[in-house]
């Protein structure tokens, strides 16, 4: 079986990428592949905002990345200089940069462009979204 590592670029809401992401994971996983990483880069890093107020009939994305992390172990990474381009802190981030609140959800962690190029080393495949 293969292993992926996921690069979602798309926002959380406005376009279909992070929805198609999280529907390429659940099968992958489901077939018996494994996914080592999902990395979130440009308008991705928005997934892990705990903030996000989705409709009652709409999809929680985040809340379906964090399940996923859960029930698969899988680290979720955010680019951290896309991250705080965007407003998207962690609690760290909001110490070192003097803002009052962070918004990022601990199922996400911050890290940088070597993480993405040490799990393509890992991986089978890069799928980017």
């Amino acid at each position: 079986m293969s292993k992926f590592i996921i690069q979602v670029n798309g926002s959380v809401y406005g376009s279909t990428a992070s929805f198609r992401a999280l529907s390429f994971c659940q099968s992958a996983l489901a077939n018996g592949h494994q996914i080592i990483n999902v990395f979130f880069y440009q308008d991705g890093v928005t997934n892990s905002s705990a903030l996000t107020c989705p409709a009652s009939d709409e999809i929680d994305m985040h809340s379906n990345w964090q399940s996923l992390s859960l029930q698969y172990a899988i680290p979720l990474t955010n680019c951290v200089s896309a991250a705080l381009r965007r407003g998207v802190l962690s609690p760290q981030d909001a110490t070192e940069n003097g803002k009052p609140q962070w918004n990022s959800s601990d199922a996400f962690t911050m890290g940088g462009l070597g993480e993405l190029v040490v799990g393509i080393e890992h991986a089978d495949r890069l799928i980017s979204f």
